[in-house]
């Protein structure tokens, strides 16, 4: 098991409208890491975009769903199926998170989905929750009248947008410090 895939997942929604949202953390987390480690890829299979490669010695698959967020754990399913991978050890999950200050990280080991639909599937799809996740803090609405769809699918600007890039940057250096070091010194390192 221990030459075997981990599949590393970013949430978000297919689409030029979606490029740089709140909601699509995920996705720029993943070509952050492509870019980051040359992986080769994208090419789409199945019901995903996806990219092989190597991050700190350990072969890994990259995949950006295309069944868009609520849909997200047919693609985990089909990619777990595809190429054997134990979803408790070797799945790493990114997402955004309206309930952790805006560029807080948080990973888990495993747990709830806690209210995330692109998460809720993927529990859903395992079924179980015991899967790595790191959590993006994208913060709360504006005004608890704000429309919740319009805010995570707004485009952030000025410091918003550098407080996200910081983030995903993080997040993408927490992908690499799981596979590295394992999930304890990473939970360690950058949840705060």
């Amino acid at each position: 098991m221990e030459d075997s895939f981990y599949l590393v997942v970013g949430l978000g929604n297919p689409g030029r409208e979606y490029d740089g949202t709140r909601h699509n953390v995920g996705f720029d987390v993943i070509d952050r890491l492509v870019d980051e480690y040359q992986v080769s890829g994208p090419v789409r299979t199945g019901k995903a975009l996806t990219g092989k490669g190597r991050i700190g010695g350990k072969k890994v698959i990259l995949m950006k769903p295309l069944t868009y967020m609520n849909l997200s754990g047919e693609a985990v399913r089909e990619g777990i199926d595809f190429y054997k991978i134990d979803h408790t050890d070797h799945l790493i999950v990114i997402s955004d998170d309206i309930d952790l200050p805006e560029g807080k990280l948080r990973i888990r080991a495993k747990g709830s989905a806690g209210g995330h639909n692109g998460l809720k599937n993927i529990v859903l799809h395992m079924g179980d929750g015991d899967f790595y996740r790191i959590r993006v803090g994208v913060g709360a609405k504006p005004s608890p009248d704000a429309d919740l769809a319009d805010y995570v699918l707004g485009h952030p600007k000025g410091e918003d947008r550098k407080v996200l890039d910081d983030a995903e940057a993080r997040a993408a250096d927490a992908v690499r410090c799981i596979l590295e070091e394992g999930i304890d010194k990473a939970m360690c390192r950058y949840n705060g």
